[in-house]
């Protein structure tokens, strides 16, 4: 089937662009609340799991062995914008872990704040990997390691101790299958895996309530959840679209984006989890829609909807700062 145009770009008056996808919002007992589109279709979610595959670190102890608090759990959950104080953090963490930097197996890129990588330029100084949109997420695996006693070297492949206990949590709030039949490798070098756009929705109205995850996990999840809402700097960073929307959310709305125009999103208050696909892969569009969808879901809170609804509705400028355009949800829900 193919999937609705979910997002229009307007230039003049006209529309320049669109955007197909899919949206799956779904209980923690697996109804569907709301489809648009192929929501059986298999999606890699990639970074838009990182609280799922951070459930390791506090189900292990390993959190509370190091010390780790609100910060410390949003980085392990972030895609992180290289920010000193990104930075300064998994250093921390790694330390307390008895690590360095060096164990990081994730790989170096420039950071994703322009400022903030012109002045590591300017300074003379070259990018490593706590620099990397997730050092955090492999801070948090590296501490499983330290505090387990698994020989951390090699981390990052399927099968590694470390992703075996990812891999199982991920089935087991997803309820979908995770193998060598459905796996790629992330930008980070961990395996990622493909599975229907409804399982991930489902996984994160599980993470939200704690439904039939088991006394241990639900209370691991609603740690991982509450510490990203307090702390949105963290899962994201200045100006970056998760940040504002949790910022206007405070405390009520989760959301985590991931590559390739994937984003999912929980409504603890409601009960819902939301996982969305881009077909193209746009960012600009998966942030539309996710705010589109959580503006419509609160709708009875005037104020917090207003503010979700004009983030679904950014104006593009040219480099003069004139207004040339915008970026619109082009779909309606039921």
């Amino acid at each position: 089937m193919d999937d609705p145009v979910l997002v229009e770009v307007t230039r003049g008056g006209r529309v320049e662009s669109r955007h197909r996808g899919a949206i799956a919002i779904l209980d923690a007992d697996g109804k569907v609340h709301t489809a648009l589109g192929d929501i059986d279709r298999a999606v890699f979610p990639r970074s838009a799991v990182k609280s799922i595959q951070a459930l390791p670190l506090v189900e292990s102890g390993a959190a509370d062995a190091f010390g780790f608090g609100e910060k410390e759990l949003a980085l392990a959950c972030a895609s992180h914008s290289g920010e000193p104080a990104h930075v300064a953090l998994a250093r921390s963490m790694l330390e307390r872990a008895g690590l360095d930097g060096g164990a990081l197996e994730c790989g170096a890129h420039w950071p994703s704040r322009q400022e903030v990588t012109v002045e590591l330029a300017r300074s003379g100084a070259t990018p490593t990997a706590l620099h990397n949109n997730c050092s955090g997420k492999h801070s948090g695996f590296l501490s499983v390691c330290s505090h387990c006693g698994i020989d951390h070297h090699g981390y990052v492949r399927m099968d590694h101790r470390l992703q075996d206990m990812v891999r199982d949590a991920l089935e087991g709030v997803t309820g979908a299958p995770h193998g060598l039949d459905n796996s790629g490798t992330d930008g980070c070098s961990i395996p990622t895996y493909a599975i229907p756009l409804k399982s991930l929705a489902f996984g994160f109205a599980r993470m939200a309530t704690g439904t039939r995850l088991g006394p241990k996990r639900a209370a691991a999840a609603r740690r991982l959840f509450s510490a990203c809402m307090a702390e949105p700097f963290y899962v994201a960073g200045t100006g970056r679209a998760c940040t504002k929307i949790m910022e206007a959310g405070q405390g009520r709305v989760f959301v985590k984006t991931g590559a390739e125009g994937v984003y999912c999103a929980a409504l603890p208050e409601l009960g819902l989890g939301i996982a969305l696909k881009c077909d193209d892969g746009a960012g600009r569009a998966s942030e539309t829609v996710v705010c589109a969808v959580l503006a419509h879901l609160l709708r009875d809170d005037a104020e917090l909807s207003g503010k979700l609804a004009n983030l679904a509705q950014p104006t593009l400028r040219n480099w003069n700062g004139i207004e040339v355009g915008a970026v619109q949800p082009a779909f309606t829900l039921a």
